[in-house]
C-alpha cells in the first residue's frame, strides 16, 4: 500500500533559473554566465533544509538544479534551452514528487521569447505532472519565491499554486522569500489544501530606484503585506513593481493574494492594487538625482567624505552592460580630480583586453588603453586612457556568500591610476556592492579602500547596505545605458499600452484602469 502524507515524509524538489535580463542592453547572456548548483551544494544554499532544521524530519529535499547570472543583456536561445532542459530531465529523473520550490528571479528574458517564465514554468508543470506524487493521486504544487522587480503574467501564474516575493528593496530579505515559498508549500501540503490565487497587473511600470522600500509610498505599501496575510483565509500576500528595462507586454506591476478565501484574496488584491495604482505619482527616485556631470561638480564641491555617486545607467545588477567609459570621461573633465585636487574611485569598467594589456605590463608600468564602450557601443565609444597600473587580482574562488550565485564569482581585476582617479577594471562583469569587492579577499587582492578616498562613483542604482552605510553623502546620476533610468529615453515599443509613466494622462478622464482581480482556480489535486 503506498504510504500517504500523513506517514511519510514529503518529497520536494528545489530548483530554477534566474537572471534580470535588460533588452536595451546589448550584452548577450550564455550558459557560461550562469553559476549552476546541483546535489548537496544546491541543499547547502538554504538554512531550512539542513538536518537540525524543523522541517528536517518533515522533508526529503530533492535538489535538481538552481542555475544564477549576474542581471545582462538577454539569454540566449540556446543556453536558455540548455539549461531548461538539464531542469526538465532532473525533474523527470527525480522519481515522484510532492512539489517543488521553483526559486527564480522573474525578469528573464529569452531571445525569441516574450515571456521566458511562463515557458519555463510550463515545462517544468509538465515534467512534474509526468512523475506525478509518491501517493499516486493529485499533482505535485508548485511554490515560486521571487525577485520584486519581476513581472508575473496570468501565463505564468496559472500553472503556479503558490506565488510570492521579497518585500524589500535593496533585498536584504532575500532568503527570508525562500523560504516562506519553502513553509507555505510545506504548510499546503500537509494540510491537503490547494489556495487561489487572486491575480492582477497594474498599468504602472517604473524603476527599482523610484520603488525602494526605504522610502514611502513603497515602505508602507510592502510592510502592509504582513498584515494581509494574517487575515482569516489569506496565506500569502505579494506585490511586483515588475522590471522597467524589458520591452515585453508582461512587464508591469502585479499582486498576488493567495489563500483559502477566494473572495477575501481577491477583495485583498484589488484593494492593494488600487493603492499602489493611486500611489503611482508619489514615488520618487531613492536619492538626490543629477546628470553625470551635475553629480561630479557636487560631489567635488562637497566636505562630505566620501561622496558616493551611483552610473545608475550602467549599472550590471540591473542588467547594464557594464562597460560604458561615460562616466569616466566626466570624472577626468572635471579639472579638480585630472589634476589629483580630489581623489576618486571608479570601479567596474568591464574591458578584459585592458586588463590583460595591465598585467602584461605588471605593477608601477604606465600604460595606455582603450577602455570600455565594446559592447555598449551606443553612448561615446572607449576611452584612451593613460596612467599606472597600481594594483593587480587574479580571480579567486571564493565560497558564495548571502548574495549567491554569480555575484561572487572570482574575477581577474586591475587597477590604475591617472591624476585624482583610479579606475578599477574587471575582465568579466562585476558589482561593487562591499568593501570587500574593493579590498580583496583577507590574504590578499587590490587593496583599494574606498573609504579613504574623496569621492567613490560605482556603476550601481540604489546603494546596498555596505555603500548607504559608508556614504557620507550620495547622488544618483541619470546616466544612459542599458538600464537607463529615464524610460522614455529607452524608446519602449512592445508594452501594453497605456502604461504609466509613458501615458501619464491617459485615465485622469475617467475611473482608472480595470484593477479587477483575476481568481485562479486552484490547480486539481
Amino acid at each position: 500500500m503506498t504510504p500517504t502524507i500523513a506517514d511519510r515524509r514529503l518529497r520536494i524538489g528545489i530548483g530554477g533559473i534566474g537572471i534580470e535580463s535588460s533588452t536595451f542592453c546589448p550584452h548577450r547572456s550564455t550558459t557560461e554566465d550562469f553559476r549552476r548548483t546541483r546535489g548537496q551544494d544546491l541543499l547547502d544554499r538554504y538554512t531550512w533544509t539542513r538536518p537540525g532544521s524543523d522541517l528536517a524530519a518533515t522533508v526529503e529535499w530533492v535538489p535538481l538544479l538552481h542555475a544564477t547570472s549576474l542581471p545582462g543583456g538577454p539569454v540566449e536561445a540556446q543556453s536558455y534551452l540548455t539549461l531548461k532542459d538539464e531542469l526538465v530531465t532532473r525533474i523527470r529523473s527525480a522519481g515522484p514528487l510532492d512539489g517543488l520550490v521553483h526559486d527564480i528571479h522573474g525578469a528573464m528574458s529569452v531571445v525569441g521569447l516574450t515571456d521566458a517564465e511562463a515557458d519555463l514554468t510550463e515545462a517544468v508543470r509538465a515534467a512534474l505532472d509526468s512523475v506525478g506524487t509518491p501517493d499516486g493521486t493529485g499533482r505535485p504544487m508548485i511554490s515560486a519565491a521571487m525577485d520584486l522587480h519581476g513581472n508575473v503574467s496570468r501565463r505564468f501564474a496559472e500553472p503556479v499554486d503558490l506565488l510570492t516575493a521579497h518585500r524589500l528593496a535593496p533585498h536584504e530579505d532575500a532568503w527570508e522569500t525562500r523560504e516562506r515559498a519553502a513553509r507555505n508549500l510545506v504548510r499546503c501540503l500537509l494540510d491537503g489544501t490547494r489556495p487561489h490565487r487572486a491575480w492582477v497587473q497594474i498599468p504602472v511600470l517604473l524603476p527599482g530606484e523610484k520603488t525602494s522600500t526605504r522610502l514611502e509610498p513603497a515602505k508602507s505599501l510592502y510592510a502592509s503585506l504582513a498584515d494581509i496575510e494574517r487575515l482569516p483565509g489569506i496565506l500569502d500576500a505579494a506585490l511586483w513593481v515588475g522590471y522597467a528595462w524589458a520591452d515585453e507586454p508582461r512587464c508591469q506591476a502585479a499582486v498576488v493574494v493567495t489563500g483559502d478565501d477566494a473572495g477575501r484574496a481577491a477583495t485583498e488584491a484589488g484593494k492593494l492594487a488600487r493603492r499602489y495604482w493611486d500611489a503611482r505619482r508619489d514615488f520618487v527616485f531613492v536619492g538626490p538625482t543629477g546628470t553625470a556631470e551635475e553629480c561630479v561638480e557636487r560631489a567635488v564641491t562637497s566636505t562630505k567624505r566620501p561622496f558616493l555617486i551611483s552610473d545608475s545607467g550602467d549599472n550590471p545588477t540591473a542588467g547594464g552592460a557594464g562597460d560604458l567609459a561615460y562616466m569616466l570621461r566626466k570624472l577626468l573633465e572635471h579639472d579638480a580630480i585630472r589634476t589629483g585636487k580630489v581623489t576618486a574611485v571608479h570601479p567596474g569598467i568591464t574591458d578584459p583586453a585592458a586588463v590583460a594589456q595591465c598585467f602584461a605590463a605588471g605593477v608601477g608600468a604606465q600604460v595606455t588603453l582603450s577602455v570600455g564602450g565594446k559592447v555598449d557601443t551606443h553612448h561615446g565609444g572607449p576611452y584612451e586612457l593613460t596612467g599606472t597600473v597600481v594594483a593587480l587580482q587574479r580571480a579567486t574562488d571564493r565560497k558564495d556568500h548571502a548574495e549567491g550565485g554569480a555575484y561572487d564569482r572570482g574575477v581577474d581585476m586591475a587597477a590604475v591610476r591617472t591624476g585624482g582617479l583610479t579606475v578599477i577594471l574587471v575582465e568579466r562583469r562585476k558589482p561593487f556592492h562591499t568593501l570587500a569587492d574593493f579590498m580583496g579577499p583577507e590574504d590578499g587582492g587590490l587593496g583599494i579602500d574606498p573609504r579613504t578616498y574623496d569621492i567613490v562613483a560605482v556603476k550601481i542604482g540604489y546603494l546596498e547596505p555596505e555603500l548607504y552605510d559608508m556614504a557620507a553623502d550620495w547622488l544618483l546620476a541619470l546616466t544612459p545605458g542599458g538600464v537607463d533610468q529615464d524610460l522614455p529615453r529607452l524608446g519602449h515599443h512592445r508594452v501594453a499600452r497605456p502604461l504609466y509613466p509613458f501615458d501619464e494622462d491617459a485615465y485622469d478622464a475617467g475611473e482608472g484602469p480595470d484593477l479587477t482581480p483575476v481568481v485562479l482556480a486552484p490547480l486539481a489535486g
